[in-house]
């Protein structure tokens, strides 16, 4: 039941944004499971979710494609090195790696940083590469994909094949490695009946939802939530791996939700920034 909650506002999410699937999943759904259980699962899915959201934006695809391949040429490396921690590194460690990550990411992208990259397609090569290692570990790429391809101005179609196109890529070069190590076990297997109605239910209630939200404002609060679960995941963490023991572990949280207020509060108190569609790097500087 858990597991069917937490992958239904995951797909929710996705269905708005075009990501978010795994980054809300994933935090939540590690208090539950370990990433050697819980990725194989969600990879064989992403297979088919990607290559849908890729059908839908198909009349972009050409276009983004010769911006986006540097990306997916750096892909193949990282996914094989972060193959190898999943499968190398106990999961206590492969937490807190995860959760480490996320915590910048969700708060840049709730801060709505924008600062666009001059040499897109060195940065993009370099980019595949940590994406990769990081999709293969946690299956989470959404937050650094959705913040490059802001920072470069794409349209929301653009936007949207872009994501798909790389996604599609990664989960694909990752369930490959994931069955090259043996790691589609009858467990992780057992998880994708649960999850499958949830997200035939969540995605088209997110594109919904999207119809009648601003789309700036619901990717704000959805990786402001996201920041918030995270940062109690990783005091979570702290205190089981014992680097950190007692409630002094959860200054992280308080800390997290500090600086996520913050940049909620600076959101919602400049509405040329809130009305503002993803894309219009103009409208977006006040707000670095």
């Amino acid at each position: 039941m858990a597991l069917a909650i937490i992958t239904f506002l995951g797909a929710t999410v996705n269905g708005g944004l075009g990501y978010g699937f795994s980054s809300i999943t994933v935090p939540l759904a590690l208090f539950f499971y370990t990433n050697r259980v819980l990725n194989p699962a969600l990879v064989l899915l992403e297979v088919a979710l990607n290559g849908y959201m890729l059908w839908n934006n198909r009349s972009a695809v050409m276009g983004v494609g010769r911006r986006v391949w540097p990306i997916m040429v750096g892909l193949a490396p990282g996914v094989i090195v972060g193959t190898s921690v999943v499968y190398l590194v106990s999961p206590g460690w492969i937490k807190f790696a995860t959760f480490a990550v996320l915590i910048p990411l969700l708060l840049v992208q709730a801060g709505g940083l924008r600062r666009p990259i001059r040499y897109e397609r060195s940065a993009g090569l370099a980019l595949g590469g940590g994406v990769g290692a990081l999709y293969s570990v946690t299956t989470i790429s959404g937050p650094p994909l959705a913040l490059m391809f802001n920072n470069q101005g794409y349209t929301k179609q653009e936007f949207r094949a872009g994501l798909a196109l790389v996604r599609l890529a990664e989960s694909s070069m990752t369930a490959v490695a994931y069955m090259y190590a043996g790691m589609f076990t009858s467990r992780s297997v057992a998880l994708i009946p649960l999850i499958i109605p949830s997200v035939l239910l969540g995605i088209p209630l997110g594109a919904y939802i999207i119809r009648h939200v601003r789309l700036e404002t619901f990717r704000r609060l959805c990786m402001s939530f996201d920041a918030w679960i995270v940062g109690f995941g990783m005091s979570m963490v702290l205190n089981e791996l014992q680097l950190v023991e007692g409630a002094a572990a959860y200054l992280v949280l308080a800390v997290v939700g500090s600086i996520d207020m913050y940049l909620l509060y600076r959101f919602f108190a400049n509405p040329r920034i809130a009305l503002a569609p993803i894309g219009d790097l103009s409208a977006m500087r006040p707000d670095h």
